[in-house]
């Protein structure tokens, strides 16, 4: 691997993009297969498999070997958004129209079913004496996204949720497949269990923080780089991070205030917005929000001081690549 520290993660994420565009997934019937070849081609910014690379580059240098493996992770999360979208009945998926509108749910949910076995096809690249563990973490992480999923849908439900309850899904939801992504890249690349493991905990340290600021960006962001409507939590009453404090912390008038914004049915929406925001700040909530936040930061970023590497301009690719998302607006 000749990439220097400053290009690294761009280099993998071309190769990634390349293998990805180039991988077939199938061809007939075409009904089938084209909403796959779609989401795949939609982009995004290829985090987990990533992190994948990035793990497993920091205890070999022919990453090249592990792309489809890599890629395998990325398919998953893909999957994972397809049947997620049907859920949510969500017309647009960065920004272009979702699979089941494009064409319809049935088509949507066979084409994420063959998605999932493709990841299965592409996991039977990794080595053949790291493939029952690599199996194993996957079937536990893709059960537990599931499981993240099914409580997420549980809560729209239920009037109360608890902050314990809501970092429990969004470590089940979100973070543990970047959790898994880089325990994986370590094991292909032949880490000691106990580096694969704290990179593991990074992942899901990270990740839950990532979370927790996409709930606080939902509310404070600047309208012109957010790129979607703030506030759209608060409209839709969804038990983010920040709603849970509020109502957790509320007493008298803006007890009674929130709760009554909670319960209405026809409101201006940038009223609601500007109120129940208004209610947060004299709460503190946004301060409250980044510290929890900054702790699961800090925790994470913890477990890579105690990795046993010798490959100084990976580990700083992979600290830039999280202090990016980390630092982001939008």
């Amino acid at each position: 691997m000749t990439t220097t520290k400053t290009n690294l993660s761009q280099a993998l994420v071309e190769q990634l993009e390349k293998h990805i565009g180039t991988y077939t997934f199938g061809n007939d019937p075409q009904e089938l297969y084209d909403p796959i070849a779609y989401i795949m081609s939609l982009g995004g910014k290829r985090i987990r498999p990533l992190l994948t690379l990035l793990a497993y580059s920091l205890y070999r240098d022919d990453y090249e070997k592990v792309l489809t493996p890599a890629a395998a992770v990325e398919v998953f999360h893909n999957f994972t958004l397809v049947h997620d979208d049907i859920m949510d009945e969500a017309p647009l998926r960065r920004g272009k129209t979702t699979v089941h509108k494009k064409w319809d749910t049935n088509t949507a949910i066979l084409s994420g079913d063959v998605m999932l076995v493709k990841v299965y096809d592409m996991l039977l690249h990794v080595p053949e004496d790291k493939l029952a563990v690599c199996l194993r973490l996957f079937n536990r992480t893709a059960t537990e996204v599931c499981e993240g999923q099914q409580h997420d849908m549980n809560f729209e439900r239920r009037d109360h949720v608890s902050e314990a309850e809501y970092l429990e899904m969004i470590r089940q939801k979100t973070a543990v497949l970047l959790g898994f992504a880089l325990q994986y890249g370590a094991i292909l690349g032949g880490a000691s269990q106990e580096d694969a493991q704290h990179l593991y905990e990074f992942g899901v340290n990270v990740g839950i923080g990532f979370q927790l600021k996409d709930d606080l960006l939902d509310v404070y962001a600047d309208k012109a780089k957010f790129g979607k409507q703030v506030g759209g939590d608060i409209l839709a009453n969804k038990k983010t991070f920040l709603l849970i404090k509020a109502r957790e912390l509320a007493t008298g008038e803006q007890q009674e205030a929130l709760e009554s914004w909670l319960a209405k049915e026809d409101f201006d929406k940038a009223t609601k917005v500007e109120k129940v925001t208004a209610i947060y700040d004299s709460l503190g909530i946004k301060q409250l929000t980044e510290a929890k936040m900054e702790s699961y930061f800090d925790q994470g970023f913890s477990q890579l001081s105690t990795l046993k590497v010798n490959k100084p301009e990976v580990l700083t690719a992979l600290k830039a690549l999280t202090q990016n998302l980390i630092d982001r607006e939008k």
